[in-house]
């Protein structure tokens, strides 16, 4: 009899998994399944303890889940991807794998991880599937065959490919025998941090719910809503995207649902816009590996003089800036393990073009934070608000921390959420609250800002420009 592995990585489903509905194809196959941790990759990479609960959480889920159909999951752990490749080859001795069937990861090392565990599987058929994505990297090129480097004419050229016909989604496994108990519950060697189940779906019929209300009821006005993190406006998707505990086809196929003119423009295209990014930072890692090293896309951008204060990192960090939107939207990132978009962007603004501090500096911070951390999203977003990346934000483009907080947070809703020891600083004076606190005789105990945000400008585009012509 042909025994079938499924390898999950970054895939922690039953519905619309590429690899897990291949390997069930054969009703004669036995079907096991297999989970790897790496707790020392993770610490190389700086996982967030937040996102290590997560993914137990959402693991443990599955191994039920896959119990309940008669499939196995056997959990290992080992220190690295290398190991991984190892620990593989002997469970398919173990178990007599004939065929093993994973989904794609798309970052550098796990790309080589899987080339390496190919070669030296000789008597095992490897499959492997383009499952994270909507469409494959390499299917929406240049009319030179190139990968796009700028959003707006890869997402024109994506949303024409949609149209020619969209991908499936596959169904999940039926029951292979009787359900399997008697297993015990996974944990590993890592830092954890509970995740609030108010705010992420604890399991993948939760988050199946919560895509299905968000796209009935929030996707028509997200473009209206999105940029105001005192309101539920966004998804709160990412962290099941960055898990894989929904796949991104189920995201276009529920959104086209219940919003059928979002490839048209209509109502809900802005979401799938957000959708198509995902694409396209992910397709852009297939084809510039740099971006997985540490790398600008813009080459130039690495003669930027970056400034090396510590205790001005700190204050970014801790949400003591003196500027209440950056810090409000850092300590929900310390408190939560999320933030909202348009704050991610604020921050990073701030972080790269106010402090002048490296922006790698930041995309490890979120990494070390972030229960939706994603190496490309991450990576994409945090290149986009330094000037270094593709279709990046022009260099001199450079947002005012108290305008941005004065437009997107216009009576301090969000900012006193965060900042209790501004709660009476009244309507929008909360926005510079020195200048309210100075002219009412008040002692705030909340720090001045660190920096001038006019004289920083200046700086920075000094920086900039000397760095352009090094």
């Amino acid at each position: 009899m042909a025994t079938h592995l499924v390898w999950f990585r970054a895939d922690l489903r039953l519905h619309d998994n590429i690899a897990l509905a291949a390997a069930c194809r054969s009703q004669n196959a036995r079907v096991i399944a297999l989970f790897i941790a790496t707790p020392e990759q993770w610490r190389e990479h700086i996982m967030a303890p937040r996102q290590a609960a997560y993914l137990r959480t959402h693991l443990n889920e599955l191994q039920q889940a896959l119990a309940e159909k008669g499939i196995p999951l056997i959990y290992e752990e080992v220190s690295d991807f290398a190991a991984q490749g190892e620990k593989v080859q002997q469970v398919c001795e173990q178990h007599n794998v004939t065929h093993l069937f994973y989904n794609y990861q798309y970052e550098f090392n796990e790309q080589q991880r899987d080339r390496q565990l190919e070669k030296t599987l000789n008597e095992v058929v490897c499959e492997g599937f383009d499952d994270s994505v909507m469409l494959p990297p390499g299917s929406v090129m240049t009319g030179n065959h190139e990968m796009y480097k700028v959003f707006t004419p890869f997402k024109n050229a994506y949303i024409k490919r949609l149209k020619e016909g969209l991908p499936e989604c596959v169904s999940a496994p039926s029951a292979r025998g009787a359900s399997l108990t008697g297993f015990d519950q996974i944990d590993f060697d890592y830092p954890q941090q509970d995740v609030d189940p108010a705010l992420f779906p604890a399991d993948e019929k939760a988050a199946i719910a919560q895509l299905r209300h968000f796209c009935k009821h929030n996707a028509a006005d997200y473009e209206a809503r999105r940029d105001f993190p005192a309101i539920e406006g966004t998804s709160r998707l990412s962290a099941c995207l960055a898990l894989g505990v929904l796949s991104p086809r189920q995201c276009l196929h529920r959104l086209l649902a219940e919003q059928p003119q979002a490839m048209e423009g209509g109502a809900g295209s802005v979401w799938l816009n957000e959708l198509i990014w995902r694409e396209f930072y992910r397709h852009l890692m297939t084809y510039h590996p740099d971006l997985c090293k540490h790398r600008p896309f813009i080459r130039w951008t690495d003669n930027v003089k970056w400034q090396q204060d510590d205790a001005q990192r700190q204050a970014w960090q801790n949400g003591q800036t003196g500027y209440p939107i950056v810090d409000a939207a850092m300590r929900q990132l310390n408190e939560t393990g999320w933030m909202h978009n348009r704050l991610r962007m604020i921050v990073a603004s701030f972080l790269v073009k106010d402090l002048l501090i490296d922006w790698r500096v930041g995309e490890r911070y979120f990494i070390s934070q972030l229960v939706d951390g994603d190496l490309a999203a991450n990576n994409g977003g945090w290149q986009w608000a330094a000037s270094t990346g593709t279709d990046a934000a022009p260099y001199f483009r450079i947002f005012n921390p108290t305008t941005q907080g004065q437009r997107f947070d216009a009576t301090g809703e969000f900012i006193r959420q965060w900042l209790p020891e501004l709660k009476d600083v009244p309507g929008k004076a909360i926005h510079e609250p020195w200048v309210w606190a100075d002219k009412a005789g008040k002692t705030l105990h909340y720090p001045r800002p660190i920096v001038d945000h006019k004289q920083a400008r200046v700086a920075t585009l000094a920086a900039y420009e000397a760095a352009r012509k090094a």
